[in-house]
């Protein structure tokens, strides 16, 4: 089963990596790629260190990682990638007790072997989607569809006050209600517009104009404190990142 092919100017072949220890799990990874018509490159490593290196040399895409791997691991890969890490990555590996870490790790899906050619469809056709719309700046949605009382209604993007992963779902924290998605955070950060959310957490993506202030924790670490007051752990891997972002909103929105 093939995925739908991409249009327009991302018709441009995909360059993909496939990360395994395993062989046999690289070869097959690599005859379901080439059956799809939007695949081009595809590279294989046989360890995280080699990856990194791959990674770190050359565009990549997509990636294929598996979770245990010597010298360092999947999620030691996207740690020491972080923003240079491709705009798709799924774990591909046979343990689930990884799952919600992954997704927490900004995973686009996550597979478990053995899986058949459908399972292998459906996350191509994900990866592609995203690709489509980080690389070619399509335009994103501005709402979020949300299940309320056995309807759909929509949420609007200026709505968001804050995202959090909840194991393999999000919570969605928009004015004063809160909406449990069966998406990952990192697929529903994908539709946002990264000038107007930012990741403070591997668990956590807030709405920049929803911050009020950056203040001291009592664990020396930084929360963001929200406009209702709510407080949210920055992590030390994004704090600088958080920084720089606010007093950029910050002088941008003065400036408008």
């Amino acid at each position: 089963m093939s995925s739908p092919a991409l249009h327009g100017p991302a018709a441009k072949p995909l360059h993909v990596l496939v990360v395994d220890d395993e062989r046999p799990a690289r070869a097959n990874l690599r005859i379901l790629l080439q059956r799809d018509a939007d695949i081009g490159h595809v590279r294989e490593c046989e360890g995280g260190a080699e990856a990194l290196d791959e990674l770190r040399g050359h565009a990549y895409d997509l990636a294929f990682l598996d979770v245990e791997m010597p010298e360092c691991d999947g999620f030691d890969v996207i740690e020491m990638l972080g923003a240079g890490a491709p705009s798709a990555i799924v774990f591909v590996t046979a343990y689930d007790r990884y799952a919600i870490r992954a997704f927490e790790a900004g995973a686009l899906d996550y597979v478990l072997k053995p899986f058949d050619d459908a399972r292998f469809a459906r996350t191509l056709e994900r990866a592609k989607r995203r690709i489509e719309n980080e690389r070619f700046g399509l335009r994103k949605p501005r709402n979020i569809p949300v299940k309320r009382d056995g309807s759909i209604a929509f949420v609007k993007h200026a709505d968001i006050d804050w995202i959090e992963a909840a194991d393999y779902c999000a919570r969605l924290h928009a004015r004063d209600a809160t909406h449990l998605l069966r998406r990952s955070l990192a697929d529903l950060e994908a539709d946002l517009d990264p000038a107007e959310f930012c990741r403070i957490h591997r668990s956590i993506v807030v709405r920049l104009e929803r911050v009020s202030r950056l203040e001291p924790s009592e664990s020396g670490e930084f929360d963001v404190v929200l406009e209702d007051g709510v407080r949210l752990p920055v992590s030390r891997r994004h704090r600088h990142e958080v920084q720089s972002r606010l007093i950029h909103h910050r002088r941008t929105g003065s400036e408008s």
